[in-house]
């Protein structure tokens, strides 16, 4: 019975293996279009696409990011400018991408393109301060995706959504964890949808990564601006030393956490675009796999616990401390 057992865990292991190694063919002759190439994960994914020999068209918020990738990848690779909260940006770009592509259609698209500040406790934040994450992390990430859909649909493509671990755990307000949630519960049901049709959807979902989205001088500025703007109550709640406290513990965590191989995470986009059976979902990062993604699986009350490590408490004045106290009963 054990050898009957060991054989089939070996069997099952190499029938496995061999599904996820078996990549599609004749991917010189497909168009995979990426947003947020400028930097990170976009950045990177379109050159590793292009070495492969796709028809990589690549979308940039700004002329330097373009040209800083063009003259790192081969004359195949294109680029293209795209604002994903423009309306008038992303019909530009599918008229662009339509006539590259002509009656093959699309084979994949990856929103990658995002956004974390502003962040921070959530009674510091404005309704400005949502849209400007939200509008870009979700909106232009549906409204790009369902602009593309017919060319994916011709092709019988794939999506690649860009999620995060905090769209598994909220942790920090703002509109950070709200957009990757909705990330998740969109490409959840786009790819319900849209099975029918023969289009895949794959959802990314990194740990804490080095990228210009985790860069702690822009995240402590941002810090900055919104605590200068809280009215004196509030400030009052929290106590003076409370945003030097949380400036210190946000780079501990990312100092800790910030794993710099993001290659980790476009890989697990290359899988989504290559692999004949590609994933649901993917994580990237050990931080993933083995604090976040279990810790999201655990009772709300042991979350609790660990997540408040990670965040220093308000010191403010006694009104605050026994609102505090109260809610914690």
């Amino acid at each position: 019975h054990m050898f009957i057992y060991i054989f089939s865990v070996h069997s099952l292991s190499i029938v496995y293996w061999h599904v996820e190694r078996h990549s599609l063919p004749h991917i010189e002759e497909k168009h995979v279009l990426i947003t947020g190439c400028d930097s990170g994960f976009g950045n990177l994914i379109a050159r590793q696409l292009d070495k492969r020999g796709f028809y990589v068209i690549a979308a940039c918020l700004t002329e330097k990011g373009a040209q800083e990738l063009k003259a790192t990848t081969s004359a195949k690779l294109k680029t293209v400018s795209l604002n994903v909260t423009d309306s008038d940006s992303i019909a530009q770009t599918f008229e662009f991408v339509e006539k590259e592509v002509g009656s093959k259609g699309l084979w994949g698209l990856v929103n990658n393109a995002g956004r974390a500040t502003p962040i921070g406790p959530t009674d510091w934040m404005q309704m400005d301060d949502f849209h400007k994450v939200l509008n870009v992390n979700l909106i232009g990430l549906i409204e790009v995706t369902l602009k593309f859909l017919p060319l994916l649909k011709i092709n019988k493509g794939r999506v690649v959504n860009v999620a995060s671990v905090m769209g598994r755990l909220a942790f920090g307000g703002g509109g950070y964890c709200l957009s990757k949630w909705g990330v998740e519960s969109f490409s959840d049901s786009l790819r319900r949808d849209v099975q029918f049709f023969g289009v895949n959807v794959s959802i990314v979902e990194p740990g804490f990564f080095k990228t210009g989205v985790t860069n702690i001088e822009i995240i402590e500025k941002d810090l900055k601006r919104l605590w200068d703007k809280l009215p004196p109550s509030v400030k009052d709640d929290y106590g003076p030393k409370y945003l030097d406290k949380y400036m210190k513990v946000q780079r501990l965590s990312m100092n800790t956490f910030c794993d710099s191989d993001i290659s980790k995470v476009t890989k697990c986009m290359e899988h989504a675009l290559m692999a004949r059976f590609p994933r649901t979902r993917y994580s990237a990062g050990w931080d993933a796999k083995f604090f976040w993604i279990p810790l999201s699986y655990a009772p709300a009350f042991v979350a609790d616990v660990m997540l408040r490590l990670l965040l220093p408490s308000p010191d403010g004045n006694k009104k605050a401390s026994v609102s505090r106290n109260q809610v914690d009963v």
